[in-house]
């Protein structure tokens, strides 16, 4: 149960958190899509994401591994055909400027904003598994 209950949860976390940092995450029927999303996500990352993963094996192998965000694009596009309520309509995010660092604002449309999306989720799921682990 453990093994179920703990990658949903940080999956839907992820989704929600990442809905946050950047607009165009659109949950059309709010925490329902949230929480059906993230379900989603969960065993299509579970299912899907290991095959997709073994044929983009090469392209790891040269990368190092970098790739491997590219699956998390494909897995978040299979969502999205599955979940009606759920859409990408962009990738908007504001930008960040302090005194220690400056983020520019950056703004993706169409499939470079699934892989702008995915690239965050992987980046927060990776750490967040490393965290709870």
């Amino acid at each position: 149960m453990k093994k179920i209950l703990r990658p949903y949860f940080i999956e839907t976390y992820v989704l929600y958190t990442v809905s946050g940092i950047a607009s165009g995450m659109v949950f059309g029927k709010g925490i329902e899509t949230l929480l059906i999303t993230g379900f989603v996500f969960m065993v299509t990352s579970l299912l899907a994401k290991p095959i997709i993963n073994l044929l983009l094996l090469p392209l790891n192998l040269l990368t190092f591994g970098f790739f491997r965000w590219v699956s998390a694009a494909i897995v978040l596009y299979i969502v999205t055909l599955i979940v009606p309520a759920f859409s990408l309509v962009g990738f908007s995010f504001a930008g960040i400027s302090n005194k220690w660092i400056e983020i520019p604002s950056l703004n993706f449309e169409g499939y470079v904003a699934f892989i702008a999306y995915a690239f965050l989720i992987s980046l927060l799921s990776s750490f967040l598994y490393w965290l709870f682990k």
